[in-house]
């Protein structure tokens, strides 16, 4: 049922447990259950089912959905970073409602329900699954409101520098123009952008975020220097004088063989290797306190090949956030 506090935020859409499982592996649509607003947790996950707000035509409201599925390819253990997150409480708070005909509506129920979840007394780590990159405006604003009095860096990793004016409204192509500036907690040169890539982005717009403080880490940057080293400087730039750190994944960051279910994706593209490593490190960072995963649209999957990549993504910021809260390997 839904918490009295925070009515737009309603049960999951689906619940798709794994029909069975070996005595060994934990399956984490198993392992992720819904949440009873009451007890402890470590990480909640927040489905923000709305794509009202593209541009283009976008499925991506069906995001949140396609991730609890394709959770089932998943266990809790991952070789590569040596780490089995199975003593992790993770629970599904369920999906933000949203508004076919009002967008600012839509975009209110989701600061509302960000902000009402983080504020109900057991402190967590949101993993906000989208729904189009217009989400993350709400979400973050949520997000400040909850932690009032809190200085706040962000890091977005993005094909897009989605910073477009105010023309056709705040759709998902403004959400930081939005948050850099109508959102006081967040400073210009605390905002970090990394991956922007491709034939996609106004030379306008890149020099204003420049001209404003803002780092930008072009794909190339990540392909010539390595995503450790960029990584890092994303995290040492958006830690800088600030409290707390959010990260926001736009899964078109991402190359398109990665990524077919994506309205915007391209050649250029991140690895999928590349933004895992970054996640690992963003996961262990003491002051990143929020994810999002955007634009996951399977309406254009095949082979649920984009949810299974943005599983992969939340469970290795997961894995590295595991690290950090219980400081050993998990097994």
């Amino acid at each position: 049922m839904p918490h009295p506090s925070i009515p737009t935020l309603k049960p999951p859409s689906v619940t798709k447990r794994a029909p069975w499982q070996d005595t060994h592996e934990v399956r984490i649509n198993n392992w992720m259950t819904e949440w009873d607003f009451d007890s402890p947790l470590d990480v909640g996950f927040i489905g923000a089912p709305y794509s009202n707000a593209s541009l283009t035509p976008s499925g991506a409201a069906g995001g949140p959905e396609a991730v609890r599925l394709a959770f089932r390819f998943n266990v809790t253990f991952s070789p590569d970073w040596e780490t089995d997150i199975q003593r992790m409480t993770a629970r599904d708070l369920g999906d933000i409602a949203g508004d076919m005909t009002n967008v600012a509506q839509a975009h209110q129920n989701i600061e509302d329900a960000v902000r009402g979840a983080l504020t109900l007394g057991h402190p967590f780590v949101p993993v906000i699954v989208g729904g189009d990159h217009s989400i993350s405006a709400p979400a973050i604003r949520g997000f400040a409101k909850a932690n009032p009095r809190k200085k706040i860096g962000v890091i977005k990793f993005d094909g897009h520098m989605d910073v477009r004016n105010f023309d056709y409204g705040n759709h998902n192509g403004t959400p930081f123009r939005q948050i850099l500036e109508r959102e006081p907690h967040i400073d210009p040169a605390n905002f970090v952008e990394v991956g922007i890539h491709g034939f996609m982005n106004s030379s306008t717009y890149y020099q204003e975020l420049l001209d404003q403080g803002t780092r930008v880490i072009t794909g190339r940057d990540v392909q010539k220097r390595g995503m450790e080293d960029c990584a890092a400087e994303a995290l040492e730039l958006a830690a800088n004088g600030t409290d707390l750190i959010y990260v926001s994944v736009d899964i078109d960051c991402l190359a398109y063989p990665y990524t077919i279910g994506t309205s915007a994706a391209s050649p250029e593209g991140l690895s999928a290797w590349q933004l895992l490593e970054a996640m690992w490190l963003c996961g262990q960072h003491p002051k990143v306190a929020a994810l999002d995963v955007v634009e996951i649209d399977p309406s254009r999957d095949v082979k649920d090949l984009t949810a299974r990549s943005g599983c992969s993504t939340i469970l290795t910021f997961l894995s590295g956030l595991y690290r950090r809260l219980y400081g050993d390997r998990g097994y």
